[in-house]
């Protein structure tokens, strides 16, 4: 199996998450424990378990990849949650909402490879 970094939708999605935590430092200070946690959680999700799942063998490495998928599904209520709250603007949640579609089809289509 190849290290994880060299797939593309690994790469992806640690620059998506790299895109979350920056963009919720400027979330009010009383999300901190509140939304602000949980998008960085399902953000950080997403490359961890296709980082632990390339580790292991092909059927359990498809389980973590469907976690992930799980994850970029959550985080992207958790984006209109915040465009919805007014902590993102609508343009703004536009251009992450499709970083988070890019790797949500990268991860559908590594499933079925």
């Amino acid at each position: 199996m190849r290290p994880f970094q060299e797939f593309r939708v690994w790469q992806a999605s640690h620059e998506l998450t790299l895109v979350v935590y920056d963009l919720t430092r400027a979330f009010p200070r009383e999300e901190l424990f509140g939304l602000t946690g949980q998008m960085r959680r399902a953000a950080a999700s997403i490359p961890t378990n296709i980082a632990e799942g390339s580790a292991r063998g092909d059927k359990e490495f498809h389980q973590f990849l469907r976690i992930a998928l799980g994850s970029a599904a959550e985080l992207e209520y958790q984006l209109m949650l915040a465009r919805d709250l007014t902590y993102l603007g609508v343009q703004r949640h536009q251009e992450i909402n499709d970083m988070l579609s890019s790797v949500k089809r990268m991860l559908v289509t590594f499933m079925q490879t």
